[in-house]
């Protein structure tokens, strides 16, 4: 019977996050070859590197999914680092930066414990930072910041860690400072012990104690004295003793950071190259210090299925077997892999699990544990671990996996909608055949992605977060699954919404010579706000994300086992739209009278009823068509501004702002994606391949009248 090979609290479970081009593949690279799990350091730049497999991720030298890997560190003032008793487990997630896999972060965050942000030492905070700052916080993980590349040209260590305190929280401490900078820069002052740290031997492998310098000495005295009162602050008693001239100890500084930082309330930033192999251990030393393992953040709450009450979940072997599965993945070698991560309890390879979510049963065959894309495989997997199945058929992203006898539903993981569309066609009849497996299995493995087909043309339209996105779908259909397929020209995810209230009446009554058809109901419509997290909802309403329905019906008037069908007729007139055919959203429907009939009344007379009425009530509502608006970021140097600023004006955006990013200038603008095609040619060609630019959406937006009538002139 295996036994658990690492105790709870030795065990880290984190993920690597960062802005694209922060070095965080790179930093993962190092954190592998530090902790033991490789012999050579694969570079992205060569295409060289663990976690980035994907022959896509290592031609583009960017991350698209993420890659879950295990690997074990002893500390670096560890004397013995043979004795197994002083190794921690680290499970690491290493994430994607490219806003249009952001899914791929979210997901993550779902089930990791802690993360370490990467941050870039030139450009600091920047606009994926922000956004996956945001996802942390929503998932309420603990966070260390690295501020990388210290090397580069126009690295600022203090430059940066002002961008944290003033773009991502207050709350972040400085817990180095650096010794020299750009291609001077040597060597890290850790605050806390106030000693000074070099890096020598084999790719830096080696961390030495090295005097600090005369000139860094009252710096290092000053800060450390700032950083020791934001730890005390965070404990009262600590506190008193502070003010009464009482000097904490260094145990006990620890003890309370790591706690502040636990409960979120404090973020260590530490600083280094990870490229020339400058500080990632004092990192990897900080993760152990100060991030949970799985018995320091609050037990899982679920829901049981069967009554409804909310049920907890401790981390620990003893309890009832609960996992979330946050990734689908398919692999050439074993088929597909079903990632989770377990809450509570054990599971052995070839038992049986619960899946809570579907109500089904299905076989464990195989457990494996990833070093990126080796596998190892593992007989049993314990509370707090991260592992993949091999051989689960039927379950998805965000499906709860449990002990039959002791059920659970964990609350699932929401999405963003796609924003952008492509039309997709096979070139050849065994591409036909090919490309709908291809398809089905990808939009498995990302919920962002999205396969329709259109009802009128009968074409296949496939949707997404970007272009890059669906780039590299249709990429991956032509590596992975040998299709060849034809792709039109990219289009946007439009929706429609009504102004104003209305109301109508649908009757649908066919006498025929038997048994005839009868539904009639009165509907009324308002304009829901967009949907905003903490709206209360009275009981008898279920408010979906963009939906409301109110059954208002009294005294009968329609029979009970009708009104579901009059929901599903509205459903599908709302998919259908009004104005261009495009989704109608934010619109709330109240159903408050209408009639029925003994013999002829009928589901589906009900649904046809419901749906001529709602087009009816939409048309006099005054629909109007809604655009995605895009939140654009453009850095480039000072001299092309003003054709940046035009370029963006052109295309109907609002600039924001304009701030310094190192020797560039960043310009902040809301713009509608229709817009955006393409513009990174234009931009490059505009600033001589200077500048970049990154976009992620933002909001919906009604469309100018005239820009809307070309739109619904191009539908029809």
């Amino acid at each position: 019977m295996p036994q658990r090979d690492y105790p709870l609290e030795k065990v880290r479970n984190f993920g690597i996050i960062a802005h694209i081009d922060a070095g965080k593949t790179t930093t993962s690279e190092r954190v592998l070859y530090y902790t033991g799990s490789q012999h050579k350091i694969g570079e992205v730049h060569e295409g060289e590197t663990t976690t980035d497999w994907m022959e896509q991720e290592r031609e583009r030298g960017i991350t698209i999914t993420a890659a879950a890997v295990s690997c074990f560190w002893t500390r670096t003032d560890e004397p013995d680092k043979k004795d197994l008793a002083k190794k921690y487990r680290f499970n690491i997630i290493d994430t994607p930066g490219h806003i249009d896999f952001t899914v791929e972060v979210k997901r993550s965050m779902r089930v990791l414990d802690g993360a370490i942000v990467v941050f870039d030492g030139v450009a600091g905070v920047e606009p994926q930072s922000e956004t996956n700052w945001r996802y942390a916080d929503e998932a309420n993980v603990p966070r260390v910041c690295f501020i990388n590349k210290l090397d580069r040209m126009g690295a600022n260590f203090e430059k940066s860690f002002q961008s944290i305190l003033d773009r991502l929280n207050k709350n972040a401490v400085r817990m180095q400072l650096p010794i020299g900078a750009e291609e001077k820069f040597e060597g890290v002052i850790d605050l806390l012990d106030m000693k000074a740290y070099g890096f020598e031997g084999e790719m830096g492998r080696d961390v030495v104690e090295i005097p600090i310098p005369e000139n860094l000495k009252s710096d290092a005295a000053t800060y450390r004295a700032e950083l020791v009162e934001k730890i005390v602050e965070q404990d009262d008693q600590m506190m008193n003793e502070y003010l009464d001239g009482k000097e904490p100890t260094l145990e006990q500084l620890k003890a309370t950071l790591r706690k502040a930082v636990i409960d979120n309330k404090l973020f260590p930033v530490y600083t280094g190259s990870a490229l020339k192999n400058k500080g990632v251990q004092q990192v990897l030393d900080a993760v152990v210090d100060y991030l949970p393992s799985p018995l320091d953040v609050p037990p899982v709450k679920g829901v049981n299925p069967k009554t409804g009450e909310e049920v907890t979940r401790h981390a620990s072997d003893a309890e009832p077997f609960c996992a979330l599965v946050f990734k689908i993945q398919r692999d050439p070698f074993v088929g597909q892999l079903a990632f989770f991560r377990v809450y509570s309890g054990t599971i052995e390879a070839g038992s049986y699990l619960y899946n809570s979510t579907t109500g089904k049963k299905e076989r464990l065959g195989r457990i494996v544990r990833l070093q990126a894309d080796k596998r190892e495989e593992v007989k049993k997997v314990y509370a707090g671990e991260i592992a993949a199945a091999v051989g689960l058929k039927d379950s998805k992203t965000s499906h709860t996996l449990c002990d039959e006898e002791n059920q659970i539903i964990l609350e699932q993981i929401k999405f963003p909608e796609p924003v952008i569309s492509l039309r997709i066609e096979p070139k050849t009849k065994a591409d036909q055949e090919r490309m709908g497996m291809a398809l089905k299995e990808l939009s498995d493995e990302d919920p962002t992605f999205k396969v329709a087909s259109d009802p009128e043309t009968m074409e296949t339209l496939i949707s997404g977060m970007g272009e890059l996105h669906l780039e590299i779908i249709v990429d991956r259909m032509k590596r992975e699954f040998n299709v060849e397929a034809d792709v039109g020209k990219p289009q946007v995810a439009y929706r429609e919404t009504i102004t104003q209230g209305s109301e109508a009446e649908g009757k649908y009554i066919k006498q025929t010579g038997g048994r005839g058809q009868y539904g009639h109901v009165r509907l009324r419509l308002k304009p829901l706000e967009p949907i905003n997290e903490d709206k209360k909802i009275s009981k008898n309403i279920t408010r979906e994300e963009h939906f409301e329905f109110i059954n208002s019906i009294k005294g009968g008037v329609i029979p009970q086992e009708y009104i579901p069908a009059v929901e599903k007729g509205v459903r599908e007139a709302m998919e259908r739209g009004i104005v261009a055919g495009f989704k109608l959203v934010d619109i709330s429907c109240e159903l408050y009278d209408g009639s029925y009939h003994d013999v002829d009344s009928s589901e589906i007379a009900f649904k046809i009823a419901a749906s001529m009425g709602f087009q009816d009530a939409a048309r006099a509502a005054r629909p109007v068509l809604l655009e995605p608006i895009m939140k654009v970021e453009v850095v480039a140097p000072e001299k092309f501004m003003g054709d940046v600023n035009g370029s963006l004006s052109g295309k109907r955006g609002a600039i924001e702002g304009i701030e310094e990013r190192g020797l560039n200038r960043a310009v902040k603008a809301k713009v509608p994606l229709s817009e955006m095609f393409g513009y990174t040619t234009q931009l490059r060609s505009m600033t001589e391949g200077r500048a970049g630019f990154t976009m992620e959406f933002d909001h919906y937006e009604i469309v100018p009248k005239n820009v809307a009538d070309t739109i619904i002139a191009g539908r029809k």
